[in-house]
């Protein structure tokens, strides 16, 4: 009789082995080197289980974007998780980010930026950030333009609850890649003007992390390669 928690585990064995082989394919080509280049899977809307399947397999670096759904996870997985929160983030959660989380990627605001800092529980160390921006102007999405990332970088910097660790952006999507590595390369120039300090570009998902590898991408943030297509009835807060 088939086992079904075998057959998981090697489905997901697979699924992050046939992710981790796209990473090093592309880092390959933009002459690179694969160990540079951090794999986040996001746990959106699956359950914990899911995510405790992959850490079995190797995985460390997990990204949620609901702050609730992440603290019920953060109690069913071990201590030694990187957790990564990549959702936009309301200032009446930001305390809650703030002591149990090791990174945020959407910093937009000096009002959040201020409060994360003060929040921090000394004992953590300062909290990382990566500051989002928006360089395709979408509406649907939140973010700084090229003159708000240097301003934000300048105040973070400041801030003894924080360092600064670069930009996170969601380009405007393309099935050309040609395009998106031309809006990748947009939020790589920007981060190198910002300064050398900062050394985390998160960039690029699953349909265009190729082109983010090549623009210079030292984080993507994988979701349905990993666990596959999001069940519809899980919760989020």
């Amino acid at each position: 009789m088939t086992n079904p928690a075998k057959l998981s585990a090697n489905a997901a064995a697979s699924k992050r082995a046939a992710v981790l082989s796209r990473i090093e394919r592309a880092c390959q080509a933009a002459g690179r080197d694969p160990a540079g280049v951090t794999l986040l899977a996001v746990g959106k809307r699956h359950p914990a289980a899911a995510l405790a399947t992959l850490y079995a397999q190797g995985q460390r670096h997990f990204g949620e974007n609901y702050v609730q759904e992440a603290r019920g996870k953060q109690a069913e997985l071990p201590d030694d998780v990187v957790w990564h929160m990549i959702g936009p983030l309301q200032s009446n959660k930001s305390r809650e980010v703030a002591e149990h989380f090791d990174w945020l990627h959407t910093l937009d605001s000096a009002k959040l930026a201020r409060r994360l800092s003060q929040q921090r529980p000394p004992e953590r160390g300062p909290l990382n950030v990566c500051i989002q921006v928006n360089l395709d102007d979408e509406a649907s999405k939140s973010g700084v333009d090229a003159e708000g990332a240097h301003a934000l970088a300048a105040l973070v910097r400041e801030l003894p609850g924080l360092r600064l660790r670069g930009l996170m952006a969601i380009p405007a999507p393309s099935q050309e890649p040609a395009l998106q590595y031309e809006r990748c390369a947009a939020v790589a120039a920007l981060q190198a003007a910002l300064a050398a300090d900062c050394d985390t570009l998160s960039l690029g998902m699953s349909a265009d992390l190729e082109a983010a590898i090549r623009a210079g991408s030292t984080l993507v943030r994988v979701g349905t390669g990993l666990f596959g297509p999001r069940p519809d009835s899980a919760g989020a807060a």
